[in-house]
């Protein structure tokens, strides 16, 4: 049973204020954030959703949602803007380079709700946002296989543990700093045994082409692209790493204040999650040109893919909170991060979630 969340009155983060983890400098300066629409609430009130026999009235006319710049499917198709701009309203995206910068501009507000690996939500935490945990991504038997540490063709390391002392670079706060951990467990090494460098990947992707970066840890779609392109060579993919999976987030105060309208955008992006499931080569065509990607390589992209949603559980939870705790016990957190904080009652969860959520595993 989850706990009461109980507000902090500790006050957020201000905009341009920056946070310490072990040595790692985050801004809350939003970094690659570009928008699609004027983020002006102007207009006629937004109209109400019937529900059952219950009529709902929303209280904002203008959802913000942040993607990376990996792509969002739900985006392209649009089914969001297809349900709600006929109710009055919105749909303002925003792209970010990854993770912990879509995290930052929800930090300061900039938007309300985002996709993101495990990790990103546990250094929002550490920085005081205000967050809730709204959904997880459902792992499929391909999971893991679009993440891997990856070397150049022609790189004279030829195992995992031969990459101590070596220069490695991932996003710090990404769902790659996490993978590292994991697998350096695995060959007996310790993250003090690698040269940590942090960069995002929209910039890593050309250092690692020139062969500047010994050793990349990565995802879809750069990972694609130097494997088919550039002969990449993987080392280990995150097959089995034992993460929990990425999340849907969402500010605190947006989600308390429109309950129903989380439940519809979960509804429509899992609906959309069920149709990419089944349809994987029209997601490539439709991906492909956005991204400017061969479609052959989008092909193996979606095909590792997840699409589908899973419901917040106590159990999922639980492994959210072992990855904190990784984290902390590595001193790459300043302290303890208790995921509860970042949670609703059963009963508030009960109302965002909607049924395919529930009833599937």
């Amino acid at each position: 049973m989850f706990k009461s969340f109980v507000k902090s009155k500790t006050t957020v983060i201000s905009k341009l204020a920056l946070f310490t983890i072990s040595g790692f400098l985050v801004s809350t300066t939003l970094i690659s954030c570009t928008s699609t629409i004027s983020n002006t609430n102007t207009g006629t009130e937004p109209k109400a959703e019937p529900v059952g026999a219950k009529t709902i009235t929303f209280k904002t006319k203008l959802l913000r949602i942040g993607y990376q710049s990996s792509g969002d499917l739900v985006r392209v198709r649009g089914v969001l803007e297809k349900r709600l701009e006929p109710l009055g309203l919105k749909v303002e995206w925003s792209q970010f380079a990854q993770g912990p910068q879509l995290m930052e501009a929800m930090n300061v507000g900039k938007i309300d709700i985002g996709s993101v690996g495990e990790t990103p939500p546990i250094f929002a935490q550490a920085a005081g946002a205000k967050i809730i945990y709204l959904a997880g991504r459902r792992l499929g038997p391909n999971s893991g296989k679009g993440s891997a540490i990856a070397v150049p063709k022609g790189s004279p390391i030829k195992t995992l543990a031969q990459i101590k002392g070596q220069k490695v670079v991932f996003q710090k706060g990404s769902a790659s700093h996490y993978f590292i951990i994991k697998a350096l467990e695995e060959v007996n090494l310790k993250y003090s045994d690698i040269k940590v460098l942090s960069m995002p990947n929209v910039e890593a992707r050309g250092a690692f082409i020139q062969g500047t970066i010994p050793v990349w840890v990565t995802g879809d779609p750069h990972l694609a692209l130097v494997e088919k392109l550039y002969g990449a060579r993987v080392l280990r993919d995150a097959t089995n790493i034992g993460t929990p999976g990425g999340y849907y987030i969402g500010t605190r105060e947006f989600t308390k204040e429109n309950p129903e309208l989380v439940r519809i955008i979960l509804e429509e992006i899992d609906k959309n999650g069920q149709w990419a499931e089944v349809n994987r080569k029209e997601v490539a065509k439709l991906i492909a040109p956005v991204l400017k990607i061969d479609l052959p390589i989008q092909e193996v992209i979606s095909s590792r893919a997840n699409y589908r949603l899973r419901g917040i559980t106590p159990e999922l939870m639980q492994v959210q909170q072992r990855v904190a705790d990784l984290f902390y016990n590595e001193k790459i957190l300043p302290k303890k991060i208790d995921v509860q904080e970042a949670l609703l009652t059963p009963q508030e969860y009960a109302a965002i979630t909607p049924p395919t959520l529930i009833s599937e595993k």
